[in-house]
């Protein structure tokens, strides 16, 4: 075959440090974009970001060409950085240090993008904590209870 093709979407999700309420309302719409635009300059597909005031959630499309530790450490860094220098009141923003990352195929894709745009409607029954461990159960990936938090 002369040319080589893919499809890898995956579900990024990671909360803000200890899980603060730091995703300003008034500021939420401009650092979803900022992380679309990070994935984009880094040669990525975003599908959609959203997310609550402690965490976020994006589908992105990565190319195999890179690891999703990579892309996910890059736009965590360059966002916390534009936050902190670009928006009033955030001084001391930051990101968890742990993150995670599931893969979605194309006849679950729509399925994803509804569950981001909906994270407010999701969030009035359901804890960023029980929603996290809930993703973590769906795709089959051991955890320690112990040490999820830390």
């Amino acid at each position: 075959m002369a040319h080589t093709f893919h499809q890898h979407y995956y579900h990024l999700v990671w909360s803000t440090k200890e899980r603060q309420p730091l995703i300003l309302d008034e500021y939420k719409d401009r650092i979803f974009e900022f992380l679309g635009g990070s994935l984009r300059t880094l040669g990525c597909v975003s599908l959609q970001a959203g997310g609550m005031r402690d965490h976020i959630h994006i589908l992105a499309g990565i190319p195999p060409k890179y690891a999703v530790s990579e892309i996910v450490r890059d736009i965590k860094v360059a966002s916390s950085k534009w936050i902190n220098a670009s928006l009033p009141n955030t001084i001391g923003f930051s990101w968890q240090e742990g993150y995670g990352s599931f893969s979605v195929s194309t006849s679950q894709k729509n399925a994803v993008l509804h569950y981001i745009l909906n994270q407010e409607k999701h969030h009035k029954i359901k804890s960023f904590r029980d929603e996290f461990i809930e993703l973590l159960d769906l795709h089959e990936i051991e955890y320690d209870k112990n040490y999820l938090w830390r």
